[in-house]
């Protein structure tokens, strides 16, 4: 592997141009190329480095090399933060392990951790780590979002836990008194009141930490590298989560990856500011790995962009200057607006970020172009805004942007060390993956979905589909073509891909476009059900606040522009698989207890199609265009 540093002429999606950026370095690697049947082989031509056999081995050489800097830090009840140094880290999880391994845990009956992001959370988990023991940090919303707990008792059944951890006994006594079976431990770190403990004993999380470590230093010499870390849940965007047996070699292997893709993790140790949750792989491996693996330090972040709650990740930026920022599109389209509006934002934030980095969908180019002009105008350089593609089944990372493309879209190479292939899926190329990272299938699955999840030669479909930038060149790397299952043909035969067109259509509506879901199948022609973006469609009608989400929508100013918008995106149709015919507006959000969107904000296609059919018929009916239903214009 060698850097590159990235002050070059970059092809940019407006052409090529001489580009200024931030000193940083960026792995570079020499692609080998293959095509045979059919399909194309593709991988790094310089191998993987070594890494360690477990995770938990960069605790340990963290708090012997450095033992007092942070690992995590968050907000205590008096608004200081709290850190937790590596030394604090590596006791806590010597006496957490004892203590979890007295109980006889393992993985058939692990670690349930039901709350979201912080200290007491990351301790228990390494503590499990450390005794050979995993855990399963399950997505908060199962437990506190959910009028059911469906998904929650789904994820019990299938991983049925011997010991149960939350942050507050009474803020998930619901959930727990639902689902949770009596003869299960449930640990809280705040003592729940007495009339919500009175049916069942709660263990104080400071129990665990007063455990004599004893001999457990050994058991955890004696943890393989195959042995299961943790469980991570898939997000259920298409059926109910799957339970991914996620390794000490899969995590390790793919921190090694991240390092060589970004060697400046090694130059200084990263700090992170993130928000992201530890029960998604991006948050919890990806993010939360790099800080552990290279010596670093993650401030927890209690906001999230949604509203009401991006202000707080506005005043943690404010106090912490990250080296690299990491966020969902959604997250840097609101920060790219706020660093237009707020100095001392911007002081504090450019001071020392030197990448950019987004995943869990595609970056709108709008949205792409808006973050650029506003690092350039303050710092007088860009700064390198970098994607990959992965997922929860390769722990999570597969592809970086590390070659000369730099545009929405854009996906990139392989990381050192994976095996990608590109088979032909009808008229697309779906992207498979094999390597140390990639999980040998899913945990108490039925034999179909293990049939389904590889291919005959080992490599695990991943059902995302890829396109060469110039396929004569394939060097230049790949672009993301959308997802397999979402494609659908018309009534003539003609194939929709939704991917492309859903990216385009938000693109393009941005910023009064949330999401959207592609209809059509077997109909005339194209439609979209719209999920609008209420803040900034009420800005754009001039209503206040307090006005509804009929009245939103109804309003003159938001139908003019929706009805442009179709003009807009229509004006370079080449036929009936490009055109937009009609969409409808949605007053209702999607549901994450019908599984219409998952508790990270991505939009279940198939699920909202199945859940709205009848307006979906009714967008499709002849001649239809009531309060909903927007039409475009006949073409001449």
């Amino acid at each position: 592997m060698h850097s590159e540093p990235t002050q070059a002429v970059i092809p940019h999606a407006s052409g090529s141009e001489t580009l200024r950026y931030r000193a940083t370095t960026i792995g570079v690697s020499s692609l080998h190329a293959q095509q045979r049947d059919g399909a194309w082989y593709l991988r790094a031509a310089e191998p993987l480095g070594d890494y360690p056999e477990r995770l938990t081995d960069r605790l340990a050489s963290g708090a012997r090399e450095h033992p007092d800097r942070w690992l995590a830090a968050r907000r205590d009840s008096g608004e200081q933060w709290r850190g937790l140094s590596y030394a604090r880290a590596l006791h806590d999880a010597r006496a957490i392990g004892a203590a979890l391994r007295a109980r006889g845990l393992s993985a058939e009956r692990p670690v349930a951790i039901l709350s979201g992001n912080d200290l007491e959370h990351l301790q228990l988990a390494l503590g499990a780590m450390w005794a050979g023991i995993p855990s399963a940090a399950i997505s908060p919303a199962y437990s506190l979002a959910s009028g059911d707990f469906g998904k929650l008792r789904h994820t019990f059944e299938l991983l049925t836990p011997g010991l149960v951890f939350v942050s507050d006994y009474d803020a998930f006594a619901a959930a727990i008194e639902a689902v949770v079976p009596r003869d299960v431990e449930v640990v809280s770190a705040k003592i729940p009141t007495e009339s919500r403990s009175s049916q069942r004993v709660v263990t104080p999380f400071d129990t665990l930490l007063s455990q004599e470590p004893g001999d457990i230093d050994s058991v955890h010499a004696a943890v393989h590298p195959d042995a299961i870390a943790k469980f991570l849940f898939t997000s259920g965007s298409t059926k109910l989560p799957k339970a991914v047996p996620t390794t000490h070699r899969m995590l390790c292997s793919n921190q090694q990856m991240l390092l060589e893709t970004f060697p400046e993790f090694a130059s200084e140790p990263p700090v992170l500011v993130d928000w992201l949750p530890w029960n998604h792989t991006f948050g919890g491996s990806h993010n939360l790995g790099i800080a552990l693996y290279n010596g670093g330090t993650l401030y927890i972040d209690d906001g999230k962009p949604v509203n009401g709650k991006f202000e707080e990740t506005l005043r943690n930026l404010r106090e912490i200057a990250p080296t690299i920022y990491f966020n969902v599109p959604k997250g840097w389209e609101e920060l790219a607006v706020a660093l237009e509006r707020d100095a001392q934002l911007r002081e504090t934030f450019f001071s020392r970020v030197k990448l950019y980095f987004f995943s869990g969908a595609g970056l709108s180019q709008a949205a792409w172009d808006r973050l650029e002009r506003v690092t350039e105008q303050h710092c007088g350089e860009r700064i390198r805004i970098m994607a990959g593609l992965g997922m929860t089944e390769t722990s999570p990372s597969c592809m970086f942007t590390t070659g000369p493309v730099m545009q929405a879209g854009y996906v990139g190479l392989p990381a050192h060390g994976v095996d990608v292939k590109l088979a032909p899926a009808g008229d697309k190329l779906e992207v498979r993956y094999r390597g140390p990272h990639v999980m040998a299938g899913y945990w108490r699955a039925q034999s179909a979905d293990l049939n389904a999840a590889f291919d005959d030669e080992g490599y695990f479909c991943s059902g995302d589909a890829l396109r060469f930038v110039d396929a004569s060149r394939p060097e230049i790397g790949l672009l993301f073509d959308g997802r397999i299952a979402e494609d659908f043909k018309l009534s003539s035969g003609t194939f929709v891909s939704v991917g492309p067109m859903r990216s385009r259509v938000i693109s393009a509506g941005a910023p009064y476009v949330q999401d959207v879901v592609v209809t059509g199948m077997n109909r005339d022609d194209v439609g979209l059900l719209v999920f609008p973006r209420l803040d900034e469609c009420r800005r754009l009608a001039q209503l206040p606040a307090t006005a509804s989400v009929r009245e939103v929508i109804d309003a003159p100013a938001v139908r003019a522009h929706f009805f442009a918008l179709l003009a807009t995106l229509n004006r370079n149709a080449s036929g009936s698989a490009t055109t937009i015919a009609r969409l409808r507006l949605m007053e209702r959000a999607p549901s994450l207890d019908l599984g219409e969107v998952t508790d990270k904000g991505s939009i279940n296609q198939r699920a909202v199609l199945t859940q709205r059919a009848a307006l979906v018929e009714s967008l499709h009916e002849p001649g239809r265009a009531d309060a909903d239903v927007i039409l475009a214009a006949a073409r001449t």
